[in-house]
């Protein structure tokens, strides 16, 4: 277990180093197994992880859905979701902050990428809030907070990885992020009702659409439901699998992004190179995670651990608890998939020995990452705001995020508390 500890403690000081944490995690997992295991071992071990990442099947899916993603973005079906959201919900007080989270939920149906999500509503939605009179608190908070959708309602990066690093099935896990998505969307509306009703000034109410423009606005999302139907119905219904479905979205993204005359071979190869660019950074942390994940799983710190916290008496539901507090401070300091794939090797055996449903328990870290992707003073999609509006202060956000950061540890006790609303989806898939 010492063995572990130092690793990890080094870890944590390369970091501080501003050495890359993918490269921190690769180096000090390829030392680590060479101290302990011999060299040899070291070098076999790392060339396995490597090239078994490089060549591996089921990790396609994770470029073919940032590619569909970017082809979404480019093709400007974004705009579409958030004029229809609003054709509804606009003339309300916070109308355009329910709608923003309504779009983010329909984008995040076809993009899942939380950044992406937040970044695609800071150019679609903050001029039309900005041009209302909304603050600039509010506004920042919704777009990071409604963006989080994007990585818990199907498809979603972050349940591929947990999927493919815990060899959990990833059709049963996007099955069940659709009812705690939904949840979660919910209660940021009313969170927003809850904000507005005190600062009533800061989020006035927009013009009411009439219904022949409503259901004109409906006909404009069709693209975003034909995907959706497609990629998530094909896999719920067994039709292919995650990673065809992956494939088929990419290709009808591109096909929505071409016929409506985005796609210029410029662009084209933006959207590739873009995509390119995030499956080789992700892909870096998968292959150092793993490495790291090895050495870990040679010393004795999975079972020390996992006899420690069974002795100490605790039930299993407050052990899990403990857990979920544990990330939530790690995710105000802490790149969040780093997070998740530094820690999985530690309490994923420990979950599960305690005879928790790893789907449910996959559920809980992608609600951890929303967490941690809009707490202060790293959450990824506040500094992404920060960058695409410079004018917006980066205190602004902050206070403008806080509000939708207790409603998030709200849905994550929730998801605690009642695992069903988890698991009753993927159940129907047996």
């Amino acid at each position: 277990m010492i063995e572990a500890l130092v690793g990890f403690a080094v870890i944590f000081l390369l970091a501080l180093m501003r050495l890359p944490l993918a490269f921190a995690m690769g180096v000090v997992g390829f030392v680590g197994i060479g101290v302990t295991r011999g060299w040899q071992p070291a070098l076999a071990s790392t060339a396995q992880v490597v090239y078994e990442t490089g060549f591996a099947y089921t990790l396609s899916v994770i470029p073919l859905f940032i590619l569909m993603g970017n082809f979404v973005a480019r093709a400007g079906l974004a705009h579409e979701l958030f004029q229809a959201a609003y054709a509804f919900i606009g003339h309300v007080r916070g109308g355009l902050a329910h709608a923003t989270v309504a779009a983010c939920a329909g984008f995040g149906a076809i993009c899942g990428s939380s950044i992406a999500t937040a970044a695609t509503m800071s150019k679609v939605a903050y001029p039309s809030m900005k041009k209302l009179g909304y603050s600039d608190s509010l506004s920042t908070g919704v777009m990071a907070a409604g963006g989080t959708l994007g990585i818990m309602i199907p498809p979603s990066t972050i349940m591929v990885i947990y999927g493919i690093v815990t060899q959990t099935n990833i059709g049963k896990l996007f099955a069940a992020g659709i009812i705690p998505g939904l949840l979660n969307a919910a209660l940021l509306m009313a969170g927003i009702v809850v904000v507005t009703s005190r600062d009533p000034e800061h989020a006035p109410a927009g013009e009411r659409t009439s219904w022949p423009d409503r259901w004109r606005a409906l006909r404009g999302i069709w693209g975003v439901l034909v995907l959706v139907i497609v990629v998530l119905g094909g896999i719920y219904g067994g039709f292919f699998t995650a990673t065809e479905g992956a494939g088929f979205g990419a290709f009808g993204a591109f096909l929505f992004a071409l016929f409506r005359g985005q796609l210029t071979l410029r662009v084209l190869f933006e959207v590739l190179v873009e995509s390119a660019r995030t499956t080789a950074m992700l892909f870096t942390l998968l292959i150092a995670a793993t490495i790291f994940a090895n050495f870990v799983n040679f010393t004795t710190m999975p079972n020390d651990l996992k006899d420690w916290i069974t002795g100490t008496g605790m039930s299993p539901t407050m052990v899990v608890v403990s857990m979920m507090a544990i990330y939530v401070v790690l995710g105000t300091v802490m790149e969040e998939l780093t997070m998740v794939l530094l820690t999985i090797p530690l309490f994923f055996p420990i979950v599960t020995g305690l005879g928790f449903d790893p789907v449910w328990f996959g559920v809980l870290i992608v609600m951890i990452v929303q967490i941690g992707l809009i707490s202060p003073p790293v959450g990824m999609n506040l500094f992404v705001l920060n960058a695409l509006l410079p004018h917006v202060g980066l205190g602004q956000i902050f206070r403008g995020c806080w509000p939708f950061v207790l409603v998030m540890v709200v849905v994550l006790g929730l998801l605690i508390a009642f695992p069903q609303l988890s698991l009753w989806l993927p159940s129907l898939m047996n």
